[in-house]
Formats: structure tokens, sequence, C-alpha cells
């Protein structure tokens, strides 16, 4: 892991253009503080998505199409607390479908409370947590028969381009049958007043959330990045609809990262992107879907229409 740490840091901050990867802003740090960035009030995406599970879990059992008396696959990728998923575990235990809820995350320590959450909560539920990359596991449960239901939620596609987004769906098609849904979570296309806010909250637990990528890259590839001299940068516009974020360079400076053995250069003002979240309407999506196995079911949207949840199933 350190090794591709190191690998993408050189090859981010070597191009013309800097970029950082967002995956690199998990780490025990990254983690508490986007559960943070979830509480914040400009945070819509969380509660508007909770709200469709609150309200709707009746309404998107059925939407699955599943006859009770067939056993199924519930499988999501990178589950995380449970939160939104425990309204539909909830909902299909009371009307005593028979599944297997297995929860995929590349992190073992969110598996681990994942389950300790579920096995006090709901005692019945028939749980097998898997860790590690998604497509790995996945080619691994295609070999079983069962009907697959799976959960790709919090807009996490959003933090792909659309083009990467196609290959990402395509491929995680070939691990299923045909018949099989995924229910996709997308945040929607919205005013530039509502969203930008979710990404530079006045707490500023955003900005932190962001420079603490630098902070990573000092503590594990004995970095000298000046916190002082950089700042969050969030971006919005309603006409493309993906919010950008960047680290922005307050100063001409040079920063040395000695794991590497290289000292980069930045202008003032110069950009190091660090993530995207893309916004969708159902007319994107049915374009990112043209090149894959799926077509849209069925959407299920909360009272604002802020998100979105697609049922779209394999062909």
């Amino acid at each position: 892991m350190l090794d591709q740490f190191k690998k993408d840091v050189l090859e981010g901050l070597s191009k013309e253009n800097k970029s950082l990867s967002s995956k690199y802003f998990y780490d025990k740090k990254g983690d508490e503080l986007f559960q943070q960035i979830m509480a914040m009030p400009e945070y819509y995406l969380t509660r508007a998505e909770m709200e469709i599970f609150t309200t709707k879990a009746m309404e998107i059992v059925e939407s699955f199409g599943i006859d009770k008396l067939t056993k199924f696959e519930l499988i999501e990728l990178g589950a995380g607390d449970g939160t939104k998923t425990i309204r539909l575990l909830e909902e299909l235990l009371k009307e005593k479908y028979d599944f297997e809820y297995i929860p995929i995350d590349i992190s073992q320590n969110a598996l681990d409370g994942l389950v300790q959450m579920l096995s006090e909560k709901l005692p019945t539920l028939s749980v097998t947590a898997m860790q590690g990359t998604y497509f790995n596991i996945l080619s691994k449960l295609k070999e079983r028969n069962e009907p697959k239901i799976i959960l790709f939620l919090g807009s996490n596609l959003g933090n792909l381009l659309d083009e990467e987004a196609s290959k990402f769906l395509y491929e995680l098609g070939a691990s299923m049958h045909t018949g099989d849904k995924i229910l996709l979570g997308l945040d929607s296309i919205k005013q530039k007043e509502i969203v930008l806010p979710a990404y530079n909250d006045a707490a500023g637990i955003t900005r932190e959330f962001n420079l603490n990528l630098l902070d990573r890259i000092n503590r594990e590839l004995d970095g000298n990045f000046n916190r002082e001299q950089f700042e969050h940068l969030p971006y919005y516009e309603e006409k493309e609809g993906i919010a950008k974020s960047y680290i922005e360079s307050l100063v001409e400076q040079s920063v040395e990262i000695k794991s590497l053995n290289k000292i980069f250069h930045f202008e003032k003002g110069e950009k190091i992107h660090t993530e995207i979240s893309r916004k969708y309407s159902e007319e994107i999506l049915a374009k990112i879907l043209i090149p894959t196995d799926f077509e849209i079911l069925q959407i299920h949207t909360d009272s604002k229409q802020l998100f979105s949840d697609y049922l779209i199933e394999k062909k």
C-alpha cells in the first residue's frame, strides 16, 4: 500500500497539472473528518439519501422484484457504518425475505465495526463480511448462482469521470448475471448555492479534510509541506455539473519529499486537483450506461429531489 502511495504521489505531482487521488483522503484522521463532514448542516447528501432509505425502504425492496422464497445475495460495496443500509435490512427481515448480506470493504476495521453493530441490532441477520477490492471479491461471488442485488451508495460513482464510470459499471457487470441489479446512489445536479457549501462548510471541516492529504504525505513519505502556505479551493459550475476540489499554493515555493528523493516546485496560485464529485440527471446516467449491459428500471428520490437512488438491471 505504501509503495502504491509513493508511486501515485510521484506521478500526480510530476504532471503539468498536478493531482492527488481522492482515495488517499482516508487515513485514520481522514476517516474521522469525513464522519464529521457527513454530519455538517451544509452536507445535504447523506441526509437526503437517508431520507430515501427511511421513508421508502418498502418501495425499494419491492422494486428489487425478488420472490420471498428465492434466496439472494445483498452485496454492498464500501459499506461504511451501515446507518443507511440498516433501514433496508430491517425491512427485508420484517418481510421475511431469504437473503445473505455481504458487505465488501478495503478496510477490515470498518467491516469489524459494521459486523459488531449488526450483531447487536439485527441478531437474526446472515452476514458475511469480505475484505478486499470490489472486483476481486465480486469475481469470486459470480461463481455462486444466487441472484444478486449490489448496493453502491453515497454517490461514490461521482468520484469518477463519466468515461471512468462507464468502465467501472461495465466491469461490475462482468461479475454479475443477467437479471442481477445495482442500487446506485447518485447526487443530482442542482444550484451552486446548495452544492458549493457542501464542499466548503463554515466550520472548515472540508478544508481540514483536503489539507490532511498534505499531512499524510509529510508523515508517511517524509515530506515537508507547510500547510500555512496552501489553501483548500472548492469549485462548482452548475452547467458542467461537477464539483471539484483543489489545494492551491499561496506562494511560490518548493516542497521536498525525501522518500521519493524529489523536490517539487509550485508557482503562486498553482493548484493540486484532489477530487471530483459528479452530479447526475437521468439523461447523464443513461449516457454513461450506453457502453454497459445495464438499463434504468426505477428511480427513488428524496422529498426535495436533491438525491436519487437508481435501480439498474443487467440485461
